[in-house]
């Protein structure tokens, strides 16, 4: 039951902070679980000969790269880190007080990230075809 004297709910403004939080804890996820056994499989045990992976030859990992689920995985282990990166430099920024122009830091950190989620589209897009 309402009472007589409660407040009206405020206002608030619309923000950009939802999607940029989203995109940051997945691109921090990815980078705590699936970079380091990607790296860990393509970087080391594959090349040093630990464990013969015929799955890892060219031939496969280029039809891998070409499937809609390879294009996937590689554009989600490029663009959120890119996002996660660009929120932690954006407010590593505004903690060590070093405020420029608002829009500037955004354009920077966040364009750049967008920059490269639209490069890496591009790329898979000219590799798939």
């Amino acid at each position: 039951m309402l009472s007589s004297q409660s407040k009206p709910q405020r206002q608030y403004p619309r923000s950009h902070e939802p999607i940029v939080w989203s995109l940051f804890g997945a691109g921090g996820m990815v980078v705590a679980f699936l970079l380091p056994a990607a790296v860990l499989i393509t970087g080391f045990i594959a090349p040093l000969g630990v464990a013969e992976l015929p799955i890892l030859s060219y031939s496969l990992a280029l039809e891998f790269c070409r499937s809609w689920w390879g294009s996937l995985f590689i554009l989600v282990c490029i663009v959120l880190p890119a996002f996660h990166a660009a929120h932690r430099l954006y407010h590593g920024m505004h903690d060590l007080h070093l405020r420029g122009a608002n829009w500037l830091m955004l354009t920077v950190f966040y364009g750049g990230a967008s920059g490269l989620a639209c490069a890496t589209l591009f790329y898979l897009w000219i590799l798939r075809h």
